[in-house]
């Protein structure tokens, strides 16, 4: 089922030691759900507060089934931290119900780089790897949902 299908994923520079490995996550995750190379996309953005507009893009552009959004904020000694994570998570849920489009939220929100970097390490525990486990399962609903519907 999932060869089919098609992903995008949006991913921030900022934080990149974390983001990377986040990234790293999605893509294994995606491998080993049998998606292949050229079905994937990587869209890089500056930071967190940037991708609910690109993941809205990817999926306007009607080529994927599903956007894949990784990111890290840390939390820091203002309150800017949770703005973003608010406006990033708000966003995303706007855009994907805007759409219909599938978004999975694999943004980190940490007390630290440390607490960011345990959850961007190997394996299935790895909140990249989660995220896009979720996009290939939300891609299948839909999919299953719009052929009972007709659509």
């Amino acid at each position: 089922m999932t060869e089919r299908f098609r992903f995008a994923i949006v991913v921030s520079k900022y934080h990149d030691v974390v983001t990377d490995r986040l990234q790293a996550g999605a893509l294994a995750a995606l491998a080993a759900a049998g998606v292949a190379e050229g079905q994937v996309a990587v869209v890089r953005v500056p930071g967190a507060f940037e991708i609910p507009l690109a993941a809205q893009h990817a999926a306007e552009s009607g080529r994927y089934e599903a956007i894949v959004c990784l990111g890290c904020v840390i939390r820091g000694e203002t309150p800017h931290f949770e703005y973003i994570a608010s406006a990033v998570a708000h966003g995303l849920m706007a855009a994907s119900s805007a759409t219909g489009v599938p978004m999975t939220l694999g943004v980190l929100t940490t007390n630290s780089i440390e607490e960011a970097l345990d959850r961007a390490g190997e394996g299935a525990g790895n909140k990249g790897h989660e995220a896009a486990v979720a996009a290939i399962e939300m891609a299948s609903v839909v999919a299953q949902l719009s052929r009972q519907d007709g659509s």
